[in-house]
């Protein structure tokens, strides 16, 4: 595995980390989990996050998403540094600009694949009508045009899994946030739902962050990066 350290394009990214750092408190000493991280994805892009567990993977994704403050450094979203909003501010980017795809689809087992797809849209304003129709397409997208009306206990893993997907899409995001997204499946379903994923990657220039331990699917996605002494490095398989 050859490491190398990539110059970060800006100026065109969708997401990027500019001299983002994080330091934990550790009892009585600091623990630095990222240092001056420089990063960015481009619109269609997707990149595989390979690291161990400990390396600052989860930290990284989560100042990604928004869902955590950096010390130092520019979160950009597009030509916005969300690291100088407010919670409010941040919560409304997260909602419009960000999808997040978990290894646990976490769909709300009340409702049917198609109100799964349905609800962030309607909470960012859309009519039920509109999300309705945004849902089905996403569904047929996905090949489960004919599953909108089931819940997520009448669906297969890799079924539940492409529902989740497209909810993350329904708002049609700037950036799209992976972890073990098909690490619950069997080989064949997760190399069929990343199938799936790149499809729809490629189809809506959504900029594609997928954090993976699956070296097969890493080495079919557009580069692959990982952690090194709290820095993102690429390398090649």
């Amino acid at each position: 595995m050859t490491q190398n350290q990539p110059v970060p394009n800006f100026a065109t990214a969708a997401m990027a980390l500019k001299g983002v750092s994080r330091t934990f408190d550790e009892g009585e000493r600091e623990l630095r989990i990222l240092k001056d991280v420089n990063f960015a994805i481009q619109p269609g892009e997707m990149v595989a996050l390979v690291a161990p567990s400990g390396t600052g993977k989860s930290t990284l994704l989560h100042i990604a998403g928004l869902l955590e403050h950096p010390d130092e450094g520019a979160v950009l979203i597009g030509s916005i540094n969300c690291a100088e909003l407010d919670d409010e501010e941040r919560t409304a980017v997260r909602r419009t600009d960000i999808g997040f795809v978990y290894q646990f689809h976490h769909l709300l087992p009340e409702f049917t694949a198609l109100e799964n797809i349905m609800m962030p849209q309607m909470i960012a304003g859309l009519s039920r009508k509109e999300a309705s129709v945004r849902a089905q397409e996403l569904l047929d997208y996905m090949r489960l045009g004919e599953r909108g009306s089931h819940r997520p206990s009448e669906l297969s893993g890799g079924e539940q899994q492409r529902v989740a997907i497209a909810r993350a899409v329904a708002n049609a995001p700037k950036v799209l946030l992976m972890d073990e997204p098909t690490g619950n499946l069997d080989p064949d379903t997760a190399h069929y739902v990343f199938d799936a994923l790149k499809a729809l990657v490629k189809a809506s220039g959504v900029a594609a962050l997928f954090a993976t331990h699956n070296m097969d699917l890493a080495a079919r996605m557009d580069r692959c990066v990982t952690l090194s002494d709290g820095q993102v490095v690429g390398f090649q398989l």
